[in-house]
């Protein structure tokens, strides 16, 4: 990590996207708070996490521009965009407005697929191979580590002068990445187009995963937890308000637990990659984010406290281990593709899932939801754990 942090691009990309984050997360908790305070609602604001997930069913098309464009002009016109989109939470004042709300999850979420596989891709370019796993352990550990203090600085804003105040926060963070993107020396070739029907091009990043067999493993495993995973973003509000009797800005406080413990399983993931592989490091990430969330059954505060801070270094693990799993495994020509069929492979059994949990939540006690969440986890867990090839470190990408 020493000698990643010596190189300057990689210092200004990581401390202008880290920023970036901060604003992502406390405006993602926000979005949900503030919409179930318009409707007092558990599904409506579970809806808004639904919106937000459902444009990645579209990914391929975003990996497939990623692939063709260079990477850094790209992220640069993608967050000038949403930086200016996102003011129009402005304009939301009662529950007649709650419609632009979800415009702006759908935004977020559209982008989003763009600039994770943007992202994904100009890592490549910026960083040598051995890398690559260290550099995603950083923003791992920032991302989820934002968790300490942006869902409290979040909600703590809304709740102090409204969602205005924090769109206006999140927009200043959208700017401060483009100015670190803008002072960016990683030199960057056009891509060279390939010379291929339009649907054969859209579908190489799925021939590729399905011909990688620790990315196949690793994705349609992550796909089946996910089926379940989302139900998370429309109990929890069930867990906070039933479970703990606590206003729904309460929630900030535990995403901030969460961040604890993704500090932590950010800081260790890339000894983890390294020791144990990818295929098992996103196998033993799912059985910790398992444990955690099982706390979600009990009425302890304490112990569902505990609970966010194990799912947070389980998450951590995961994440790190699957998307250095992409990158070293992915040949350049077809980074942002893999990425974002990977993405869609992922999402859509989660846009299910959310969908699902809005609407199971009116009929079904949450508990019974965790308790499917829990068994589904674990026993995908232990699929991947009894894998197990190489170390990531130890392969090179596979051929497309």
């Amino acid at each position: 990590m020493r000698r990643l942090l010596r190189i300057r691009d990689a210092r200004v990309f990581l401390l202008g996207w880290g920023l970036s984050m901060f604003g992502d997360s406390a405006m993602f908790l926000v979005l949900g708070i503030w919409a179930k305070d318009l409707t007092h609602s558990n599904a409506a604001a579970g809806l808004v996490f639904f919106v937000l997930a459902l444009p990645s069913l579209f990914s391929p098309l975003a990996g497939l521009v990623v692939d063709r464009l260079r990477k850094r002009p790209l992220l640069i016109g993608i967050n000038c965009f949403m930086g200016t989109a996102i003011l129009a939470l402005l304009f939301v004042h009662d529950r007649g407005e709650l419609w632009l709300i979800y415009v702006i999850a759908g935004l977020y979420g559209a982008s989003g697929s763009a600039l994770y596989s943007a992202r994904s891709a100009f890592l490549t370019v910026m960083l040598p191979r051995e890398l690559l796993g260290d550099a995603n352990a950083i923003f791992a550990t920032i991302r989820e580590g934002l968790r300490l203090v942006s869902p409290l600085f979040g909600a703590g804003l809304y709740a102090a002068f409204g969602g205005g105040v924090v769109a206006i926060a999140d927009a200043a963070s959208f700017a401060i990445v483009v100015v670190a993107l803008t002072f960016l020396r990683t030199p960057e070739v056009r891509p060279v187009r390939e010379d291929h029907h339009f649907l054969t091009e859209l579908a190489a990043g799925v021939r590729h995963i399905f011909a990688t067999l620790p990315l196949k493993q690793i994705v349609l495993t992550t796909g089946v937890c996910l089926l379940v995973v989302g139900f998370a973003e429309t109990l929890i509000f069930a867990v906070v308000d039933s479970g703990l009797h606590r206003q729904p800005s309460f929630l900030g406080v535990l995403e901030s637990m969460q961040g604890v413990g993704a500090i932590l399983g950010g800081v260790s993931a890339g000894w983890a990659l390294r020791r144990f592989g990818d295929v098992r490091l996103v196998g033993i990430g799912m059985g910790l984010f398992a444990l955690g969330d099982g706390t979600f059954a009990t009425h302890s505060l304490a112990l569902i406290s505990v609970g966010f801070g194990v799912a947070g270094f389980g998450l951590a693990w995961l994440i790190v281990g699957w998307a250095t799993s992409i990158q070293v495994r992915t040949p350049q020509r077809l980074q942002g593709r893999v990425a974002s069929a990977a993405d869609t492979m992922i999402s859509t059994p989660q846009t299910v899932s959310i969908a699902l949990g809005a609407s199971l939540i009116s009929v079904v006690d949450y508990r019974v939801l965790v308790a499917i969440m829990a068994v589904v986890l674990v026993g995908c867990a232990a699929y991947l754990l009894t894998r197990g090839p190489e170390p990531v470190a130890a392969k090179a990408p596979a051929p497309a």
